[in-house]
């Protein structure tokens, strides 16, 4: 039951509601209260379907049923009932009496709304009429002070025109005063601030200024070009400027001639004046252009003094490599290209001892060096350019271009410094036709280089041979050409380049297999083990690259070719990213195999021959008994001497043999694979084959732990320091079947009480057992004879 004052809390009434919807609010009211007052579920239920009888008679058969005692509660219910009767008619007059003064008071704001609205249109019908007047009367004045500003704005132009005009003609008067007074160095200046205002007016429309500034900017730099050009060339013509000897044979430039402060004091004079010319150079001169097709990077001109120095070399590399001079040969690349070496080693030395502290002083980073250098290498562009069309087809031609240019990019940037990013050979080879043309050459000649490799007479011998130092990896002639023929096919497209080195290692490891093949029936033969040398020297050097800078330039460059044609999954794509794997991969993948296979090979045809030398240890007959020979031989106390096995001389013999024969013909990490399964192979094959099979008196123990240890282990302690580590069957199996007898009864019964349990691996071990199991060590015991008579 509720109490009453929730009972009594009426909801919030709308603003707005008919009579009908007034009734259905209080009967759906008195619905609440009364199934709040029965507390039935029931009877909330039927109150919702309107049966009021139903709601009374369950609730009487509730509250009273048939205990006549119950009938004292009915005082207090009647009580309760008409309270909340009282309280619902309250309700009911409270909610009839708010609404109507509720919809009363909103239909007043609604009038008064509509009275606002009327007042504010009727003012904005009078602004507008107002505005409306107010434009018309003022057009007039408009027309007219719209006309006077477009007067006044063209006053501006022209008279900001005639300042320009006034402002060049200032300058070009302050540099002819200049000139007359000789005052060349302000002239230069003054020339300078001319060139910024043409700078400046770049962007203007006014054609007729623009043309009136450029024609005088350059007259007077003419005027003072000429000029300094004569004065500067003077005072290189006094240190016998260009040096065409060596360094160490010139007898001025370098050394201290008559005069030398006053002529090095002039020529830091006239190289700075040169250098202002600089700016109005480069707006008058347009600089010398290679075909687009070349794809020069792009840089700015050689500054003005050193395009001057240059002037004298040019005028040579012109006259000996243009036209008919007989210097002039097509299939003497080289002639030129040296000729440029020994120009710029001639002049490295006064350039960084003489010019460049000038530069340093007037403060731009310019490297005179690299600038003579950069002037340098246009003319053998431009030889170049001209040079290929006629060579293109020759092959023998080309590639003799190529291999000079090759050479002459590596001495250019190794001694001399000159960046990768400058314009050089490698943008006039790797135009589109040039570089087809050029990957076409390199893999025929590549081909070629490997057919004669292959087929020549010291294919499969190390150069370095004889020296030890050198040749621990025994790498045959052949496969070091080969890697040397891929290292100098690299470019400037370097990716193209890499698929052609991929392609000619996958061609060489196919001819490799062939002739590996053809040499399997001698899996031991010298040339069996020098194919497997290369396979592996070739592998180790492509894992090498992989972490060459080089080629981690080149797999970032290959990695965001793979993501934009989408030819690798995300999870390939995300190995070369992380540097998990590199380009060569496949490559080497395809090489561990074709080695793996090798060595296996090798090892299963020693491990033939060395079963079939231990036929007569395993099954050697002594005095009829067969396999039961172990159980025959005198104990160690009964010989004088322990000597090995005659029959397990020949299985010695042969692992010896073997081992010495590819310890020399194998590199040395190929070799150690191989005595290292070598081993684990004769290993399980003792253990098995004459351990297993055989049952051991003292003496039979004895004699096959003096066989194993003292002869057939130190066989392999050439290679290894503990030798026995490699036998762990074989060793445990000894030691196990010469346990003196109290100590091989002890462990029989620790690991016939604790099967499975920690003490018997802990029994094992206080033993030497560490690599056979417990079911092993149970039968090897079983193997012993050599146990003492129980009586069982």
């Amino acid at each position: 039951m509720l109490p009453a004052a929730e009972i009594g809390k009426a909801p919030a009434a709308p603003c707005c509601s008919e009579s009908g919807n007034e009734r259905k609010d209080v009967e759906e009211k008195n619905d609440i209260n009364i199934a709040a007052l029965f507390g039935n579920e029931q009877v909330s239920e039927d109150t919702d379907n309107g049966d009021l009888t139903s709601y009374v008679s369950a609730f009487i058969e509730k509250e009273v049923g048939n205990d006549l005692k119950s009938l004292k509660k009915l005082d207090k219910l009647i009580e309760q009932m008409t309270e909340n009767k009282m309280q619902l008619e309250e309700q009911v007059l409270t909610i009839s009496s708010e609404i109507p003064k509720r919809i009363q008071s909103a239909l007043k704001n609604a009038e008064e709304s509509k009275q606002f609205l009327n007042q504010f249109l009727e003012q904005e019908t009078h602004l507008f009429s107002s505005i409306n007047s107010h434009l018309l009367t003022a057009q007039p004045w408009m027309e007219d002070l719209g006309a006077m500003i477009n007067q006044i704005e063209e006053i501006e132009r022209h008279l900001a025109y005639l300042k320009w005009i006034s402002q060049i003609e200032e300058l070009s008067d302050n540099i002819q005063q200049y000139l007359m007074t000789n005052n060349v160095p302000e002239a230069a200046s003054t020339l300078v601030s001319m060139a910024e205002l043409d700078i400046k007016l770049q962007e203007s429309s006014c054609a007729h200024l623009l043309a009136f500034m450029r024609a005088t900017v350059k007259f007077w730099h003419k005027i003072l070009k000429d000029k300094l050009t004569s004065d500067f060339e003077e005072v290189l013509a006094q240190l016998h400027w260009p040096f065409i000897t060596p360094p160490q044979s010139q007898t001025v430039g370098l050394s201290r001639p008559a005069g030398a402060p006053e002529i090095y004091s002039n020529l830091e004079t006239l190289f700075c004046q040169l250098l202002k010319l600089q700016t109005s150079d480069e707006l008058l001169t347009e600089p010398k252009q290679l075909p687009e097709k070349y794809c020069l990077p792009a840089s700015p001109s050689v500054i003005l003094p050193i395009q001057i120095m240059l002037t004298p070399l040019q005028k040579r590399f012109r006259y000996h490599f243009r036209g008919n001079r007989q210097t002039n040969v097509i299939s003497k690349p080289e002639w030129y290209l040296a000729q440029v070496l020994m120009w710029i080693g001639n002049h490295t030395q006064f350039l960084d001892e003489k010019i460049q502290p000038i530069l340093d002083k007037v403060g731009p980073s310019v490297n005179a060096r690299l600038e003579f250098s950069r002037g340098l290498m246009m003319l053998v562009l431009e030889k170049l350019a001209a040079d290929i069309p006629c060579l293109l087809y020759d092959d023998n031609l080309f590639c003799h271009l190529v291999d000079e240019v090759l050479l002459f990019e590596r001495e250019l940037h190794s001694l001399y410094g000159y960046p990768s990013t400058f314009a050089n050979c490698m943008h006039i080879l790797s135009e589109d036709t040039c570089f087809q043309r050029w990957l076409t050459v390199e893999r025929k000649f590549a081909l070629q280089k490997m057919d004669s490799m292959l087929s020549s007479e010291a294919a499969w011998i190390s150069q370095y041979k004889d020296i030890t130092d050198v040749d621990e990896m025994k790498v045959p002639d052949c496969a070091e050409t080969f890697m040397t023929l891929l290292l100098v096919i690299t470019a400037s497209r370097k990716l193209q380049f890499l698929e052609l080195q991929k392609d000619l290692v996958d061609d060489f490891r196919i001819r490799l297999t062939q002739v590996m093949k053809e040499e399997t029936r001698a899996s031991l033969g010298f040339r069996y083990c020098a194919i497997l040398n290369a396979v592996n020297y070739i592998s180790t050097v492509l894992a090498d690259w992989a972490d060459n800078v080089f080629f981690l330039q080149l797999q970032q460059a290959a990695l965001e070719v793979f993501a934009e044609n989408n030819t690798l999954s995300k999870l390939q794509l995300g190995q070369l990213a992380s540097m998990e794997s590199s380009v060569f991969d496949d490559m080497i993948n395809l090489l561990e195999r074709l080695k793996h296979d090798m060595l296996t090979r090798q090892v299963d045809h020693v491990f033939r021959e060395v079963k079939d030398a231990a036929k007569l240890y395993t099954k050697e007959r002594r005095c009829g008994l067969g396999p039961r020979r172990w159980l025959s031989l005198p104990s160690q106390s009964e010989q004088a001497v322990m000597s090995l096995s005659s029959s397990a001389c020949p299985l010695l013999l042969t692992v010896r043999d073997r081992l010495l024969q590819l310890e020399e013909q194998l590199c040395f990490s190929l070799f150690t694979v191989f005595w290292q399964v070598l081993v684990e192979k004769l290993d399980v094959y003792i253990y098995q084959e004459i351990v297993l099979a055989n049952h051991f008196n003292e003496g039979g123990a004895a004699q096959l732990q003096f066989d194993m240890t003292r002869n057939l282990f130190p066989l392999f302690s050439r290679y290894c320091k503990r030798p026995e580590n490699y036998f762990k069957h074989v060793k445990e199996a000894c030691i196990v079947l010469n346990l003196n007898i109290g100590s091989a009864l002890l462990l029989k019964d620790v690991l016939q009480s604790a099967s499975g349990q920690p003490p018997a691996t802990e029994a094992l071990n206080e033993v030497g057992i560490y690599k056979l199991a417990q079911q092993d060590v149970e039968i090897l015991l079983n193997l012993r004879t050599n146990w003492p008579n129980t009586g069982k």
